[in-house]
């Protein structure tokens, strides 16, 4: 059966923009309206903001079928080429492109650092369905890349940002970046922790009462898509508070945009190649590939805006990340079908 996209996922690329415009055109309308949204604070976010990103978190999160860690057993070798990539190659490569291409603007520098580190655990589900993926390795590898993230995310942060740049950057590059390994726990702990936590009750406790038929195929449905709502009402309240400088966004927009494109092909094609060689079939290769191209950007949104601020460029670069990887992505969903065709036989077994 083919595999659709639902409408808002569909067009998530002209939401995202739509809501970067409303934004924009709210901020200069109503001049009082950061201050407003910021008079009710939680650790220095807004209210609104911080039940924003914390609901966008949550259904991806409480969509994961961890029960499926069970299966990491007899997956062990597609496990250990998908921690390679995931959290050595990606995070590595992240970083590589946004030092050559950002140098000289660390904020959005330290953004695009923080999208390569949060791996992908909610879009890589419909990416790999449309594209012919193996169902079974994906859930086992979101629920992999989830634990992964709620232990290693706030460590590998503090080291690529405050501890690598400082080295390649010199002193000057380290007091720009230098962050406190606790303030990214802590981020990590009330946007990440809270909906993960909660989200392993909600799927327990539901799957207990309810079915997994039920809670998949009914429950998420409907739970599933509000996760996008949670992200595009955080982006207009986000670029409310940069409707001044609005002509300065199309080339901030452009010099983010280009090393994420190039990360998001790269990390593609290398998964895909690497995994061919390694002999996984192609719906396991298109597994591995569409894991390590994909972003939690979620999770980078809800860092930046909690440890540098809403108005932070860091945020800022964070929000353009969905902007590229949704159409990109939609674009490798056919490009891994002609891959496909050339490098696996009819029954998707490699051809050497």
């Amino acid at each position: 059966m083919e595999t659709k996209l639902s409408w808002i996922s569909r067009y998530l690329t002209a939401w995202i923009l739509i809501a970067m415009a409303g934004g924009i055109i709210l901020g200069i309308a109503f001049p009082g309206l950061p201050a407003f949204l910021d008079s009710v604070q939680i650790e220095n976010v807004s209210l609104p903001i911080a039940i924003g990103l914390i609901w966008m978190m949550y259904p991806p999160l409480a969509g994961v079928k961890y029960e499926e860690l069970s299966k990491m057993k007899s997956q062990g070798k597609a496990l250990s080429a998908s921690i390679i990539q995931n959290w050595f190659i990606g995070p590595v490569l992240m970083f590589a492109l946004a030092w050559i291409f950002l140098p000289d603007l660390p904020h959005y520098r330290i953004g695009l650092i923080l999208i390569g580190l949060a791996r992908c655990i909610a879009m890589v589900l419909v990416w790999n369905k449309l594209a012919g993926g193996d169902n079974d390795l994906c859930a086992v590898l979101v629920a992999m890349n989830s634990l992964f993230q709620v232990a290693l995310y706030s460590v590998l942060a503090y080291v690529f940002i405050t501890v690598i740049s400082t080295w390649i950057g010199g002193v000057g590059a380290g007091a720009i970046v230098n962050i406190s390994i606790w303030q990214v726990a802590y981020a990590v702990f009330i946007y990440l922790g809270i909906p993960f936590i909660a989200g392993i009750i909600t799927r327990f406790a539901l799957l207990q009462k309810k079915g997994k038929e039920w809670y998949d195929n009914v429950f998420m449905e409907k739970l599933g898509p509000t996760a996008l709502i949670g992200l595009l009402f955080t982006i207009i309240v986000m670029f409310s508070l940069k409707g001044k400088n609005i002509v300065e966004l199309p080339m901030d927009v452009f010099r983010i945009a280009i090393p994420l494109l190039v990360y998001f092909i790269l990390m593609f094609f290398v998964s895909f190649f690497m995994s061919h060689k390694l002999g996984f079939s192609y719906p396991q290769s298109t597994t591995l590939a569409f894991t390590a191209a994909s972003n939690n950007f979620e999770l980078a949104i809800a860092v930046a805006v909690a440890v540098f601020g809403l108005g932070s460029g860091e945020a800022f670069a964070a929000v353009v990340g969905p902007l590229i990887e949704v159409p990109v992505m939609l674009g490798l969903v056919h490009v891994a079908g002609r891959i496909g065709s050339k490098w696996f036989n009819r029954n998707g077994i490699p051809i050497k």
